[in-house]
């Protein structure tokens, strides 16, 4: 029977899993198409603190912390919220959104030679080669504004992306870690409101320069709460749930879905071309990640069939 509720338990963590990053793929393009009317960092505070708020009434009765983890949680939040986020929204203020999740999907390397030196898991063989051909889709996806147009601020709103990726490598290692001691919601709940706070002075900051609260509109309205309920609240509690119960060098994997979501959103709604370069990019990171992985049925559906 125990063996059993472990299958299940498993089953549910992966389901979880993929339902948390497809929100997160189709919140790409919504993000950027609601940032032509907000600005970037009054748009991260607003979706977490508002996602915190909402939290609450769920996680009230379970908010206490022991005294020697409040620097794990701090530091979890500012590099995965304040930091990772917000260089997340940067850049897709700055570039194309398609591109989030293609250079987003290259931290399974990261995570997992991070996983070998933090949490002391296994490293896979082919993980130095695959690094370096992921590494050259990266640099492809990244260098694509200069290609096609020059040096411009697609360049640095890829960078950025860049940077996120790195952070949120990080905020998964160090959520793997936290969650041994206290339910997903509360560390949701506290890394929202934590990773949150540091954007205050930047929100009044923003809100004096622009007076974009003049002009909200639509956009405004859906992408807060696209981010706010859906991918804050709820797809962060969902990533919490699963990675308690999965190898924190194979949460990686659920990145892959992203690319589809985005890609589904963004053509409609934005308008993004998919260039020969970008098919190439893509190509290099995924290969990459097969050679260090070493198998070919390594994503989340085969995981799901896998449990079953």
């Amino acid at each position: 029977m125990r063996y059993v509720n472990n299958l299940g338990t498993i089953r549910i963590a992966i389901l979880f899993l993929i339902l948390a990053n497809i929100i997160w793929g189709a919140s790409f393009p919504i993000y950027k198409w609601a940032l032509d009317d907000i600005p970037s960092l009054t748009f991260v505070f607003l979706r977490f603190y508002i996602g915190a708020l909402i939290m609450l009434p769920f996680v009230y009765k379970d908010l206490k912390i022991k005294r020697e983890d409040w620097w794990d949680l701090f530091l979890l939040s500012f590099i995965g919220i304040t930091v990772s986020i917000s260089l997340l929204i940067l850049g897709l203020k700055l570039s194309s959104s398609i591109n989030a999740p293609i250079i987003l999907s290259a931290g399974p390397i990261v995570l997992i030679i991070g996983s070998f030196f933090y949490l002391k898991e296994k490293l896979k063989r082919k993980v130095v080669a695959g690094t370096l051909v992921s590494l050259i889709g990266v640099l492809v996806i990244v260098l694509l504004p200069v290609f096609k147009q020059g040096l411009d601020g697609s360049l640095l709103g890829n960078i950025f992306l860049v940077g996120a990726a790195i952070g949120s490598v990080i905020h998964a290692l160090l959520l793997k870690k936290i969650l041994t001691k206290y339910k997903a919601l509360t560390i949701a709940f506290w890394s929202f409101l934590i990773g949150s706070l540091p954007l205050l002075p930047f929100y009044f900051i923003e809100l004096n320069q622009t007076h974009w609260t003049a002009d909200i509109n639509m956009k405004v309205i859906i992408g807060i709460l696209f981010g706010s309920v859906l991918a804050t609240s709820i797809a962060h509690s969902l990533y919490a749930y699963g990675i308690k119960f999965i190898k924190a060098s194979e949460v990686g994997i659920f990145t892959y879905v992203d690319p589809i979501a985005t890609i589904v959103i963004a053509l409609p709604l934005l308008h993004e071309e998919i260039t020969p370069l970008y098919l190439i990019g893509s190509l290099f990171v995924f290969l990459g990640i097969f050679v260090a992985e070493g198998r070919l049925h390594y994503h989340p559906l085969h995981k799901l069939r896998s449990s079953l």
